[in-house]
């Protein structure tokens, strides 16, 4: 078992930043690739990026990619998001997750095993 607890979501203007994080305890923590999903109301849950145990594997959505920053500390079992350039349509509750597939295959989040409870994000114009 994995528990994931995510922190550092709040309210933020347009053009500022906000970092993520996610504090794993249980199992191995190394092991696992980490990510993040977001739902905003009334929409389906997106992917938003995905890391490989080592760190040496990235990915990410296009509507994020330049703006944000996904790394790990495998010391500290943490993972975090840097949100940078924040804008209005990047609202939404953001969702850490962990499991052992590849990080290249992270999609619709269906195919995950642990989740956080979210932390909400919201970007005012």
């Amino acid at each position: 078992q994995v528990q994931l607890v995510e922190s550092g979501g709040g309210l933020v203007r347009a053009g500022g930043s906000l970092r993520l994080s996610c504090a794993a305890s249980g199992r191995t923590f190394s092991i696992y690739t980490m990510g993040w999903f977001r739902q905003a109301p009334g929409k389906e849950r997106e992917f938003v990026s995905s890391i490989s145990w080592s760190g040496g594997n990235i990915y990410y959505a296009d509507s994020v990619k330049g703006r944000f920053t996904i790394s790990r500390d495998n010391g500290k079992n943490t993972v975090y998001l840097q949100m940078n350039s924040l804008k209005p349509e990047d609202t939404a509750v953001y969702f850490c997750a962990a499991d052992q597939l590849r990080a290249s295959a992270w999609s619709t989040g269906l195919e995950l095993q642990y989740w956080g409870q979210g932390t909400q994000v919201t970007v005012s114009s």
